[in-house]
């Protein structure tokens, strides 16, 4: 019983305290958490915005309409800029590192409908999900704190209050992955904060899954080919203009295979030139084209 009263002690401690430093982001569809960065400043998860302005609920009910700083929708971060009075920022776990088996609290105000303080233990290290738009987001921490949904973008907390992680995506079956907060996420954190919203480069072209490119392609009588079957290309977009068309198969990217998402992203990101070497199949046909990515378009859910 002794550990049961420490941990609601440590509950009630941290509602008190950090509680006052998480938000809610947004109000309807969309909604989610996020946390008080410093004065003016919010960090949520990118999924959580739509549009510029965004309605933030503070814990003691206020709301406020703010702008985004800058987001970095691969990486699934955002700053809002809003007026956060005299909310105190949450302190960062500098010199407590995340470790196995440490317990940890996750807190979140979904939407503004009122604060949530859950309890659990770092369960993995180093783990990986992809982000809204499929990119690899790499180096994340798991752990078992139940959360509602809209509870993406609030805070992992040791028991001392320090911030340890943005929760940012649900695996299920009672895990969470969260964004460490070390560092790297300090500094990007501090270049969207200053407007500075990193863009990467874009074909401008929708890709289905593999197990519906292999069905679709054997619909039609075409053999099976390991690659990344294009659904839609974007009017205008660097794809549009070098000639992919929808019902391409890539192959190839930068002269290696393209048999995920994840292989024509490395490629893209290594695309220094501003161009990238694609192999593609048309039925049964084999051709290689030549794509600038300068002037990209960057629609949301599309490589």
């Amino acid at each position: 019983m002794a550990i049961l009263d420490e941990i609601q002690a440590s509950i009630r401690q941290l509602a008190d305290g950090a509680g006052a430093s998480v938000v809610g982001v947004g109000q309807r569809w969309g909604v989610g958490s996020g946390i008080v960065l410093g004065e003016g400043r919010v960090l949520t998860n990118a999924h959580n915005v739509r549009g510029d302005q965004v309605t933030v609920t503070f814990a003691d009910g206020r709301t406020a309409e703010g702008s985004v700083a800058g987001h970095d929708i691969d990486g699934d971060l955002a700053v809002i800029s809003v007026d956060t009075g005299a909310t105190p920022a949450l302190p960062w776990a500098d010199s407590v590192p995340a470790e196995l088996g440490m317990p940890v609290f996750a807190l979140a105000n979904p939407g503004g409908r009122g604060l949530r303080v859950t309890f659990g233990f770092v369960s993995g290290l180093e783990r990986t999900f992809h982000g809204p738009r499929g990119r690899r987001i790499t180096g994340s921490l798991e752990h078992t704190a139940p959360l509602l949904p809209g509870s993406s973008g609030g805070p992992v907390l040791t028991a001392g209050g320090q911030l340890l992680g943005i929760n940012t995506n649900r695996l299920g079956e009672g895990f969470y992955l969260a964004i460490p907060a070390d560092e790297t996420l300090r500094g990007r954190a501090g270049a969207l904060a200053r407007g500075e919203s990193p863009a990467s480069p874009r074909l401008g072209v929708a890709i289905a899954p593999g197990h519906v490119a292999r069905r679709l392609r054997r619909a039609v009588g075409l053999p099976d080919t390991d690659g990344l079957l294009i659904r839609e290309v974007v009017e205008n977009s660097p794809a549009a203009r070098a000639g992919l068309a929808q019902g391409d198969l890539i192959v190839a990217a930068a002269g290696r295979p393209a048999h995920t998402p994840d292989d024509l992203f490395d490629a893209l990101a290594a695309a220094h030139d501003g161009t990238i070497e694609l192999t593609v199949v048309r039925g049964t046909d084999e051709r290689t084209l030549r794509v600038s990515l300068a002037d990209n378009a960057q629609p949301g859910d599309q490589a």
